[in-house]
């Protein structure tokens, strides 16, 4: 036999003997009562938080988060096409050019074409360089091809300009179907037409303000989509 006092039984002592316990008595009213207030607080809790959900779903707020994942990445936006430039939105053949802008197309008369002959063809250059002369271009040198591009030009025409030369070259390519447009690293704005294999004649002055026009075509700007 011993002497207990259980937790709950006030103090008092009782003897415990055989298989007998003593009853515990039921939890103080000062502990129910702090209990019952927590659960209150808590149950008040779940539902303000619910009412803040269901607000924010009726008046939009929540799009925010769908906004955020189908935003572009952030960067500066695109500079706008600088007007009389190619590419860009450039002036047309005859407009002028902007002035410092080496992309900038300009007058055919701005523009110095050497013609070149990389073909097996005699008198090509001067004939393609009484056509461009008729169409208001300034003729520089006229001949054959240098030896690194003599016969090695298979497609219609190569037209080679430099940094400062760019419209000058777009204006120069727009003349021909299928020419290839190169870069080299000439000072001037001057620009060479080598006469490939497969050139028969420039297009007519129709045309070649067709092909300007989609060559200087301005890109679509990209707008803001309602939907990832």
């Amino acid at each position: 036999m011993s002497m207990l006092t259980p937790q709950g039984l006030k103090g008092k002592q009782y003897r415990i003997t055989g298989n007998s316990y003593p009853r515990l008595g039921r939890p103080p009213k000062k502990s129910r009562k702090v209990i019952a207030a927590l659960v209150g607080l808590l149950t008040l809790a779940l539902i303000a938080l619910g009412g803040v959900q269901l607000y924010d779903i009726f008046t939009g707020k929540n799009k925010n988060s769908s906004a955020q994942a189908c935003a572009a990445p952030s960067g500066k936006p695109l500079a706008a096409p600088t007007a009389g430039a190619t590419p860009g939105a450039p002036a047309a053949s005859g407009a002028p050019a902007a002035q410092g802008d080496p992309h900038a197309v300009p007058q055919a008369a701005a523009v110095t074409v050497n013609i070149y002959n990389a073909t097996t063809k005699a008198g090509l250059a001067g004939r393609t360089a009484e056509e461009f002369k008729k169409r208001g271009f300034t003729i520089g040198k006229v001949g054959n091809a240098p030896a690194e591009l003599d016969k090695k030009v298979p497609g219609t025409a190569q037209v080679i300009a430099g940094p400062t030369g760019a419209g000058a070259g777009t204006l120069v390519g727009s003349q021909i179907a299928g020419a290839t447009v190169t870069a080299d690293a000439r000072t001037d704005a001057s620009v060479d037409f080598v006469i490939g294999d497969s050139y028969n004649a420039l297009l007519d002055e129709t045309q070649a303000a067709a092909a300007l026009a989609l060559a200087t075509k301005p890109s679509p700007t990209p707008t803001a989509s309602g939907s990832c």
